[in-house]
């Protein structure tokens, strides 16, 4: 029997007074060493503290170096994600096969060591009745009646139970059943084999063992062995010598059960890893050889959109990527066909209307001073060729200035327009073209409203190619506001400024918005070719805007006019944020209903042009 004590501090005395000090009554050197603690306490104490700091200081300094590149390593693998179709699909198929193989190796491990139980359970049960079967045989017919006999007997019969089974490792726990009524010579105690103690038997099982003497039970136990704890199994059972009934506990060892099913993990996991990295290496492979041509497709495609047309993939067997890649070179093959036609025919069209127009000049010079001479002396004809004479005039002023144009046209055409930037304050620039504008706007009917902040507002710009954009947006405002007023809002920002031509008039439709800046298009084609001009005046003004790194956008509604907005960097080779002024206005009423008073369905709108806006719907209209 292994008794336990327990030490348990004095109590104090009377009326809670505290403990006597052991240190009373002893010498001075002693009470100065006990004043000294205090101070020696803080000292430790301080140099603990410092100690933490360090500490977490060390912990800091480690985190901010550590976390950047647990954050870079992070963004990199999500980059890789989002990039390589190759990373994904391999990484995909790992965390799949690893995912597999986990339940699946957990499911036969789980069963393997079920099976072993098992089997070793069975054993153990079959081994244990054997064995306590002898034992009481043994004490039946046993014929001993001192003491020393019996304790020899018992002794040498419980190590002939101990020892190795047919399997496995076996040991026994002897004890006599407690609250025994009548026993008779109890002349044995305890007995268990090395380093066994009755702790090592579950209480459940004794409390079975003890309730039901006729019946085995076993349950599973650790067995200390040295250092080690190893997994058991403990079989209960009851025999009786000398009339007192004791409890024979055989335990056997399953630590070789154990280590064959350590094994049998270690080589479950050790092929899982193996047949995961061989599926990771046969997957990288496979999505190599299928992704490899789509990336070099890839590749070919963007040097082809930047104009390498002479770029074609390489084709290698005849499956499907094969047939892919010589489909992908026939249509390289054939777009490069066409697009050098295309060009051909484009640098064919610019240079004939260049010639064209450089030839026309020297005839048209002299076809307009017959003109002037004819019109200056029209008063002194008859009616007839008084009116012919002012047609021509009229007429060739008209071809003159569509001449022009198309000169201007071609110098786009040919990459030759030069943009001759220089500070320059804008307002007035706005003002000048106002100016010009105001004969014709009196002579539809309108008002030019400037809104624009005090002071100047100087930009990087060509003051020649904004006059000219400014004058095609206000002429067409004025030219199709039927006879509202139009307004010219100016503002500016950081980045860039904007000037928002707004008219009340007959507005676009989307189909119509979508063609606003096409060469040569007319809103209405049966429209008297008297009014409107060349119909090339947007068409330059958004070359001269892309001159500008600017945006020129347009906005409309049928029936509540169009709003044209150009915007320009205040300093070139800047990048425009956003535009000062919005494109579209807040006063959408239909124009037909200034009262306001009937709120109509909105129609479509849409807004087209250079720029973030490009697809807006602007009016119906040309350049003048």
């Amino acid at each position: 029997m292994v008794s336990a004590t327990k030490q348990v501090p004095e109590s104090p005395g009377p009326e809670g007074a505290p403990a006597p000090d052991p240190a009373a009554g002893k010498g001075p050197e002693h009470t100065d060493a006990l004043a000294a603690l205090p101070l020696r306490a803080r000292i430790w104490r301080r140099r603990a503290i410092i100690v933490a700091l360090r500490v977490a200081r060390l912990i800091q300094v480690g985190l901010k170096r550590f976390l950047p590149a647990v954050r870079y390593v992070g963004r990199s693998l999500q980059r890789r994600w989002r990039r390589s179709l190759q990373f994904r699909t391999v990484l995909t198929t790992l965390l799949l096969a690893v995912t597999s193989f986990g339940a699946v190796g957990a499911y036969l491990s789980n069963q393997i060591a079920n099976n072993l139980f098992q089997e070793r359970l069975t054993q153990a049960e079959s081994e244990t009745r054997y064995n306590v079967k002898q034992v009481q045989d043994t004490f039946d017919g046993a014929q001993v009646t001192d003491q020393s006999s019996v304790i020899t007997l018992v002794y040498d019969t419980l190590n002939a139970v101990e020892g190795r089974g047919s399997v496995i490792q076996r040991r026994y726990v002897f004890e006599a059943m407690p609250e025994q009524t009548k026993p008779r010579n109890r002349w044995v105690e305890s007995r268990a084999s090395d380093q066994l103690t009755v702790s090592v038997i579950p209480p459940e099982l004794r409390r079975a063992v003890q309730d039901s003497p006729k019946d085995q039970y076993w349950a599973s136990t650790v067995i200390p062995v040295g250092t080690e704890d190893r997994p058991g199994i403990a079989v209960g059972n009851t025999v009786t010598f000398n009339g007192t009934v004791y409890e024979l506990y055989l335990i056997y060892d399953l630590n070789t059960a154990q280590q064959t099913l350590d094994e049998i993990q270690r080589v479950l996991l050790a092929g899982g890893a193996v047949l995961v990295l061989m599926i990771g290496a046969i997957a990288w492979y496979v999505t190599r050889n299928v992704v490899s041509p789509v990336s070099h497709a890839a590749l070919v495609s963007e040097k082809l959109a930047a104009g390498q047309l002479q770029e074609r993939m390489v084709v290698k067997g005849e499956d499907e990527v094969a047939r892919l890649g010589a489909s992908f070179n026939h249509m390289a093959a054939s777009l490069q066909e066409q697009i050098t036609q295309l060009a051909t025919l484009s640098q064919m069209q610019q240079r004939f209307v260049s010639d064209v127009s450089h030839e026309l000049r020297t005839p048209l010079t002299t076809v307009r001073m017959a003109a002037e001479v004819l019109y200056d002396a029209r008063h002194d004809f008859d009616p007839i060729n008084k009116r012919s004479a002012e047609l021509l005039y009229n007429q060739v002023e008209r071809f003159q200035s569509l001449l022009a144009d198309l000169l201007e046209i071609s110098r786009f055409d040919a990459g030759v327009a030069m943009l001759d930037a220089e500070p320059a304050d804008i307002l007035q620039v706005i003002n000048h073209v106002i100016d010009g504008a105001a004969p014709v706007a009196a002579e539809y009917g309108s008002d030019i409203i400037l809104r624009a902040p005090a002071g100047d507002i100087v930009a990087e710009m060509d003051a020649r190619r904004i006059d000219r954009i400014l004058r095609n947006l206000i002429l067409n405002a004025v030219e199709h506001g039927e006879g509202r007023p139009v307004t010219v809002t100016v503002a500016a920002n950081r980045s860039a400024v904007g000037v928002l031509v707004r008219d009340q008039g007959i507005g676009m439709t989307p189909a119509e918005a979508a063609r606003v800046f096409d060469r040569f298009w007319r809103a209405d084609p049966a429209r008297a070719r008297t009014t409107g001009g060349s119909g090339l005046g947007l068409s330059i003004a958004m070359e001269d805007t892309k001159l500008h790194n600017g945006w020129l956008q347009a906005w409309g509604m049928k029936g509540s006019g169009s709003s044209f907005r150009l915007t320009i960097p205040l300093h070139q080779g800047e990048e425009i944020e956003n535009s000062p002024v919005p494109l579209e206005p807040e006063d959408t009423v239909p124009a037909d209903d200034p009262a306001g008073t009937d709120v109509l369905e909105p129609a479509p709108r849409t807004a087209v042009g250079a720029g973030p806006g490009a697809g807006a719907a602007p009016s119906a209209k040309e350049s003048s």
